[in-house]
């Protein structure tokens, strides 16, 4: 069965591999051991955003091209599209009011486009019949008008699998034809070479 497989970055960052020595990850061998052998992975489209440095961790920004330079070099199926960071300040509520002071002035910091970029390659490769199953790696229910448009006007299937071990978005689940969850055995053993053959690319430090 042809496959695509279009992960949203950050949703599996912080739900499978946040404080894990497994960030070095292969996607494409780890969604063959996540999907069944019938699967035949033609496209892994992975959906991120450049990450800036923190006063905390400067070399955000240098880790994340390492990954992306050898997962592009390593896995001529995958390919990656960029959303990007807005910073704003914004007015909240104090959980902890103190004294009359019941708000504060606070810099937010959120992703965007990753979402609406993985909908829309999802409904343009459905019409153009690239793909018999298309596979969301994702929890974010934005996604989810995306995939009943893909099932219900062009009969493909749709898969659903979810990072770590948060239960699946409800909104999601309700057009998928299976689900699946990523483990940590799987992680821990889908991880790319080091160095990446044929280069000099290594795994950063602490990874």
């Amino acid at each position: 069965m042809r496959t695509f497989v279009y992960v949203d970055g950050f949703n599996l960052y912080y739900g499978a591999l946040r404080g894990t020595p497994w960030k070095w990850l292969d996607l494409t061998a780890l969604f063959a051991k996540v999907l069944q052998p019938r699967h035949d992975i033609l496209k892994v489209k992975y959906f991120t955003a450049r990450v800036s440095g923190t006063p905390a961790d400067q070399s955000k920004p240098q880790r994340q091209d390492v990954y992306l330079r050898a997962l592009l070099r390593y896995r001529a199926e995958v390919e990656v599209y960029y959303g990007h960071f807005l910073t704003h300040r914004v007015r909240a509520r104090l959980a902890r009011p103190v004294g009359s002071q019941r708000t504060a002035e606070i810099v937010r910091t959120e992703e965007k486009g990753s979402d609406v970029n993985l909908a829309v390659h999802l409904l343009n490769d459905g019409w153009l019949e690239a793909y018999d199953c298309a596979v969301v790696v994702s929890n974010d229910s934005d996604i989810a008008e995306a995939m009943r448009l893909v099932k219900e006007h062009h009969g493909k299937r749709i898969g659903l699998v979810t990072p770590g071990a948060r239960r699946a978005s409800h909104q999601l689940a309700a057009h998928a034809d299976f689900t699946r969850r990523i483990r940590p055995g799987a992680v821990r053993s889908s991880q790319l070479p080091d160095p990446i053959p044929g280069t000099n690319i290594r795994k950063p430090v602490g990874w």
